[in-house]
């Protein structure tokens, strides 16, 4: 599959320098006064243009309702890599077919970002994994590490584009606010908990978010397993623990079918609501306006109820 995706990598990118360089009396794709950034996945999209406002155009590779894990570049995403100025992705098994692209751009002018570098990684339980413990790559999930993200995209972009430096500070500065206003929202929910656990009957992708509000989970699966269907152990796991301490709420992600939460929510009385990890968001959702801030606010009045 590497091979194929390779021997494609490489015809598409010919194509691209052949048809650019016959057509050297046409306009550019690319706006002549404003920088490119193309984005991976939805969070890093957002952070993004919450700091360019209208001064750069960012493209969001991963469509809206798409599943992020199984995502796989078309000829034309690939081609809006080689052409932007800023390429940010996150790294982790999501991202494996980035390598592959960026073997091919080494002698381009671009500026690449792989989230992951810039914050201390966690690692979590994955039984998937015979080689032991392995990176939780679900970083953003964590409104402390999105801080420290956008911190770094902002100064990445005004290294890029020093003319619109005043315009950039002043709009990351904005949106440094608002994540700090989220963080405390989350903390002030957290300091005023009757209980310390969770239940996700999902997979798991919050250990950075778990971790920065000191508190415990129960889940079906780590936020990278492959699996799909839990053993009969699991559920019953997870059934008792809801029953055994009056848990009050089981969790389901966003774009998941909800069918183990439920099970456990019809044999348990729970409710059953969303907690979304913003790896990407719907497309009515899109359309409707929806931000990283606003379904992590989403997100604050779930946990709410559920540490209630």
């Amino acid at each position: 599959m590497k091979k194929i995706f390779s021997l494609l990598l490489v015809s598409v990118l010919m194509l691209s320098s052949l048809l650019s360089g016959c057509s050297s009396s046409e306009p550019s794709s690319k706006s002549s006064d404003k920088i490119s950034i193309v984005t991976s996945i939805f969070p890093y999209y957002d952070f993004a243009r919450n700091i360019v406002g209208d001064k750069a155009d960012v493209k969001l590779l991963l469509s809206p309702g798409n599943e992020p894990h199984h995502y796989e570049p078309s000829p034309s995403d690939i081609v809006a890599i080689e052409e932007c100025d800023i390429f940010i992705y996150n790294g982790g098994e999501s991202d494996e077919w980035v390598e592959n692209v960026l073997d091919s751009l080494e002698n381009k002018n671009i500026t690449v970002l792989k989230m992951t570098d810039y914050v201390s990684l966690l690692n979590e339980k994955n039984p998937d994994h015979t080689d032991g413990d392995e990176a939780d790559e679900h970083i953003w999930t964590s409104v402390r590490n999105a801080e420290q993200l956008v911190k770094k995209i902002s100064d990445v972009v005004i290294e890029k584009d020093n003319k619109n430096k005043s315009e950039y500070e002043n709009n990351t500065n904005q949106y440094l606010l608002s994540l700090d206003e989220l963080d405390k929202e989350f903390t002030d929910v957290v300091n005023n908990k009757k209980r310390d656990t969770v239940v996700f009957g999902d997979r798991f992708p919050f250990l950075y978010f778990m971790t920065d509000y000191g508190l415990n989970y129960e889940c079906a699966f780590p936020g990278c397993s492959s699996e799909t269907e839990p053993s009969l152990e699991v559920v019953t796991r997870l059934i008792d623990y809801v029953r055994d301490n009056n848990i009050p709420v089981v969790f389901h992600l966003e774009m998941s079918n909800g069918k183990i939460a439920q099970l456990i929510g019809d044999d348990t009385g729970a409710e059953i609501l969303q907690f979304s990890s913003c790896h990407n968001i719907t497309k009515d959702e899109f359309n409707n306006g929806e931000d990283y801030i606003s379904v992590m606010k989403q997100n604050c009045s779930a946990l709410k109820e559920a540490l209630s």
